[in-house]
């Protein structure tokens, strides 16, 4: 090998780390784990209150229970218990009785809220957080979901199904950049800073019908895609799939590469199983989003319920 070659290939060698570097410390500060929480703001949320017309909501969240489909291992289990000696015996001499509830769960399953400490590059997460100093059994000692401040903001939602013209797009289907435009402007809608953006491609009304098909593949967001949404500085990307971006992914030596892309390099969150065939059928395709997710000390998910309102 010459001279020119060999310095060539390092000058590769050394771009490569310093692209896979230059992604941390966070633009929104060095210290910050809230990433692009920080595009929220009071002004958004009176603005996002201005869009409620007509009084309408819509529970976004799809039902979570043991027939549920969840990705790989994970599952739900639900036991309903009674109080005193288990046998439902009455308290006090207005006899009363009651239920109580025990959970054994997965907490990414059904719909859900990937945060920060989800998915990372190498074992390192968003704003360079390592592995070794974050992760421990008992829960994740930086970027939780618990310490996320509720989530209410202008929603949109773009109708994939309109623009490929099919009540259900094919698994391994990708939207990107040129479809999420043109999709803009055939909605009469433009995606903003502290929006949250949330699609549908009608892979959800495979659930309960073919859940094996479901969880196997989907269509969904692409990286150019990705690129485009977070240089809008969005809140959040949530979709009607179980993992908001295409499966197979269009490299196909890449696992799950829009995933760290968002959560890692962007600091942008992840929202999976929405459940937004009403607000589509409505076209409801602005709307004030609100989410108060459940605070589960050290959790790196949690399910939930947004809320939109119309």
């Amino acid at each position: 090998m010459n001279r020119i070659a060999y310095a060539l290939i390092l000058l590769a060698s050394i771009a490569s780390i310093s692209e896979e570097e230059d992604w941390y410390p966070s633009k929104y500060g060095a210290d910050d784990t809230l990433g692009a929480i920080n595009n929220l703001s009071a002004e958004g949320v009176v603005k996002a209150a201005q869009l409620v017309k007509i009084g309408k909501t819509y529970p976004l969240g799809v039902l979570t229970g043991r027939e549920t489909p969840a990705y790989g291992a994970r599952t739900f289990s639900l036991t309903v218990l009674q109080g005193g000696d288990g046998t439902g015996t009455a308290f006090g001499t207005n006899r009363a009785t009651g239920n109580d509830d025990l959970i054994f769960t997965w907490i990414g399953i059904g719909s859900q809220i990937d945060g920060l400490g989800h998915m990372g590059i190498d074992h390192v997460y968003y704003n360079g957080f390592k592995a070794e100093d974050i992760v421990a059994p008992t829960g994740l000692k930086e970027l939780s979901t618990d310490k996320l401040p509720p989530i209410v903001t202008r929603g949109v939602l773009l109708d994939m199904t309109r623009y490929f013209e099919t009540s259900m797009l094919e698994e391994g289907t990708a939207y990107n950049s040129k479809e999420i435009q043109e999709q803009e402007e055939a909605q009469g809608i433009e995606i903003g800073k502290g929006d949250v953006v949330l699609f549908y491609t009608g892979w959800i009304n495979l659930q309960g019908e073919d859940n094996e098909r479901m969880m196997s593949s989907a269509p969904g967001l692409g990286m150019d895609g990705a690129q485009y949404l977070a240089g809008k500085e969005v809140v959040a990307i949530g979709s009607d799939t179980w993992g908001l971006e295409v499966v197979p992914a269009e490299n196909p030596t890449e696992v799950f590469p829009v995933h760290p892309y968002l959560l890692a390099k962007q600091g942008i969150y992840i929202l999976e199983n929405m459940d937004v065939r009403e607000l589509a059928k409505d076209e409801g395709w602005e709307f004030m989003f609100v989410l108060g997710q459940p605070r589960f000390e050290g959790s790196v998910q949690a399910v939930i319920n947004p809320v939109a309102i119309r």
